[in-house]
């Protein structure tokens, strides 16, 4: 299965992550490291470095489907949203937009999102309820209040499913200054370097702070509810920042504390209510503030000390580098030109003559600089032709009258704008070809460590279908032997398919009677054999009545004792005919993926027995003396289900009973008074010799004797010479 988590290099999102990854999860992340950092996650996973509202981020959705999208990404400071607005807005706002976009395009299984009780603004009634109005006061709260209806209306107009927590006062290891469990991290820190402590307020304004681990824990369980909707996400325990400070002094010891002002846009007091939450999620906060910050106290040490102490590298700045480099194409121009002119000077007239110097450093000029310089080339050669013009003896009034100096100024004019032009334009298009290409080969690189991603992906697949223990092949090697048109023989199979799939030794398979009330041990693993229960009455156990009346799957979270640790209804047909448990299993194994399989295991098994039915139904002919009302089994049918109990007697240790009876002279009213005394699991056939017989299922010697007299009082008029009994 697969969960994306944006922003899970920051606080919370690392420690989302890392639950996903323990139990079983192919974690893929999406941040900017704009507060995330990538050494916060030390196992494998799938990385891009993006913005949330990055376009890109679709083919990341494209190239998988997930199971689970959790947005964490945010920007998370109220002071930041009140001095910069359009940033909060963007990160929070058109962040989410795009990724509700790509998760209702492609397909994710459910959305969480993650809002803030900043949406309730200052509220007198506390603890406060999700009813509560919302009335933020701060831009961040807006936009997390924007962000929940942008969830709803996801889910109203394109099915996808969501679900939004309000975080109160998230805190715990790797938490950074801002945010609004942030307090926290500030005061360790300072207490570490044993700085003063800087409360904004007076200290008794409160807190709803909930440690980090609780929350990654209810988002994980919320991911694969069925919960819907905005809940809270909190302790519901109202703490202020002084009862904060002497906790954390207990901790590091004590120093001076200084009040301040309190800053804009924090509220006084903060407790949210979270009763829906622990309803619905069957989720209660496992830290308290003492025992959360003595955790936090605790892996700061550890990670303080672990961290090697490396010195800072001293930053090179370069005074001069950037003047030098916007004043070097001006110092160029100038030295050609000083060149230019001395190559004049030296040279003859008969040499330049026809040669014009100045025209030549022109285009020179505009091919190497481009249009500015080449215009500052021309200033400079008219600037020379007039005094040239002028040391030949024409004097400026004269100069003024001669069209030949306009002609040349012309010329050079011309020329360079023609040049510089010419060669800005091509750079321009070289720019922007160069640009292009730039984009295209970063869209390249990304889009190949996409492809890359997936195809490790793919190839680890195939991998598992080859060689792991839950491979295809196995899986379909190990459930071939549920191919069969009998259900007895499928019921015997089953017991060793879930042994061998979900790697225990401790499988019980129970029958359902027609009016669901009883079942009937049907194969159970030899382990168990002489410590099973023959038969469970359904109303005395509570965790059988959703199995059976819901056809709901049970799984045992608080390790009951006097319950199997997974229960599911085997149906057929839309009707529940058996009860598959689990009693023992590896705890390491006991994770969402092995529910899962433990699942799937039990519809093939439900698939093979339906398919059964169906071919029992059809065949009534020819398996019943009496097709119409199927009470006796002709002998090939019966024989075959004996045949299957003494298997299920060899390999399971299961109980069986076979009571040969007369069948001379007995009426059909007869056979149906013995038939109707008999339960589901029980048949009733002709033998070898044409002999009538009773099959008891799960019937001891001493059961058996025990029902023999038992027929024999109902049935007084039923002629009989004796009857053997074998187990």
């Amino acid at each position: 299965m697969k969960v994306l988590v944006t922003g899970g290099y920051g606080f919370i999102g690392s420690f989302v992550a890392e639950r996903f990854y323990k139990e079983g999860y192919d974690v893929y992340i999406i941040d900017n490291l704009s507060s995330g950092n990538k050494q916060n996650i030390d196992f494998e996973h799938k990385s891009y470095i993006l913005s949330v509202e990055d376009p890109k981020c679709e083919a990341i959705f494209r190239a998988n489907r997930f199971d689970a999208v959790v947005h964490l990404a945010a920007q998370v400071n109220v002071s930041t949203s009140i001095r910069d607005p359009v940033q909060d807005a963007q990160s929070n706002v058109l962040g989410l937009t795009n990724i509700l976009t790509l998760a209702s395009r492609y397909e994710a299984g459910k959305l969480i999102f993650a809002s803030s009780a900043a949406v309730y603004g200052t509220t007198e009634q506390l603890p406060i309820p999700e009813t509560s109005t919302l009335e933020p006061i701060s831009p961040y709260g807006i936009n997390k209040m924007i962000g929940e209806t942008y969830c709803a209306k996801w889910t109203e107009i394109y099915g996808l499913d969501t679900l939004c927590f309000r975080f109160s006062n998230v805190y715990g290891p790797r938490q950074g200054n801002s945010g609004e469990g942030g307090v926290v991290s500030i005061f360790i820190k300072q207490l570490l370097s044993k700085s003063d402590l800087n409360v904004n307020g007076d200290g008794n304004q409160t807190r709803d702070f909930i440690y980090v681990e609780d929350v990654a824990d209810a988002i994980y369980r919320a991911s694969y509810s069925s919960m819907s909707g905005t809940y809270n996400l909190s302790t519901r325990t109202e703490s202020s920042i002084n009862d904060l400070i002497r906790e954390l002094h207990k901790l590091y010891g004590e120093t001076p504390v200084h009040y301040e002002p309190p800053r804009e846009g924090d509220i006084y007091r903060s407790v949210l209510d979270n009763r829906r939450v622990m309803q619905a999620l069957d989720w209660a906060p496992k830290y308290h503030l003492q025992t959360g910050l003595q955790r936090m106290f605790e892996r700061t040490r550890q990670e303080r000390s672990a961290a090697p102490s490396q010195p800072r590298p001293e930053a090179k700045v370069s005074l001069l580098g950037n003047p030098i480099k916007k004043a070097l194409p001006y110092i160029e121009n100038l030295l050609a030109f000083a060149a230019f002119c001395g190559i004049g000077s030296l040279l003859s007239d008969n040499v330049s003559a026809g040669l014009d110097l100045m025209m030549v450093y022109i285009i020179l000029m505009g091919i190497f600089y481009g249009s500015r310089q080449s215009m500052l080339a021309v200033a400079l050669a008219i600037g020379f032709y007039i005094r040239e013009q002028t040391i030949s003896g024409h004097d400026m009034v004269s100069q003024l009258y001669d069209s030949s100096l306009f002609f040349q100024l012309a010329l050079y004019l011309l020329t360079g704008l023609a040049v510089g032009y010419s060669i800005d334009r091509r750079r321009n298009r070289l720019n922007d070809a160069n640009q292009q290409l730039a984009q295209a080969s970063e869209k390249y690189a990304f889009l190949h460590k996409v492809h890359e991603d997936t195809r490790s992906v793919k190839d680890e697949l195939q991998k598992q279908i080859l060689s792991t223990e839950h491979s295809f092949g196995k899986m379909q090697a190990v459930t071939r032997s549920l191919d069969n048109l009998e259900p007895e023989r499928i019921i015997l199979a089953a017991v060793g398919v879930l042994e061998d799939i979900m790697k225990t030794d401790e499988v019980t398979i129970y029958t359902v009677n027609r009016n669901k009330n009883y079942l009937r041990l049907a194969g159970c693993s030899s382990k168990l054999a002489s410590a099973t229960a023959r038969s469970l009455k359904v109303d005395e156990h509570e965790y059988l009545i959703p199995v059976v009346y819901d056809q709901q799957m049970y799984i045992n979270k608080t390790l009951l004792p006097d319950a199997p640790l997974l229960s599911a209804p085997v149906i057929s047909h839309g009707e529940i005919v058996a009860i598959v448990s689990l009693h023992a299993v590896e705890f390491n194994r006991f994770t969402l993926y092995y529910q899962n399989l433990f699942k799937t295991t039990v519809e093939l098994i439900s698939s093979s027995l339906s398919r059964a039915h169906t071919y029992i139904d059809a065949a009534a002919g020819q398996r019943y003396v009496d097709a119409d009302e199927r009470r006796v089994l002709r002998t090939e049918a019966f024989m075959d289900i004996l045949s299957s109990k003494q298997e299920a007697s060899e390999q399971l240790g299961t109980d069986f009973a076979l009571l040969h009876l007369e069948m001379w002279d007995v009426s059909p009213r007869e056979i149906e008074r013995l038939h109707s005394s008999l339960r589901e699991t029980d048949y009733l056939g002709l033998g070898p010799n044409g002999e009538l017989m009773l099959l008891l299922s799960n019937s001891s010697q001493s059961e058996g004797e025990r029902i023999m007299d038992r027929l024999r009082k109902q049935l007084a008029s039923l002629p009989q010479k004796g009857a053997e009994h074998y187990a």
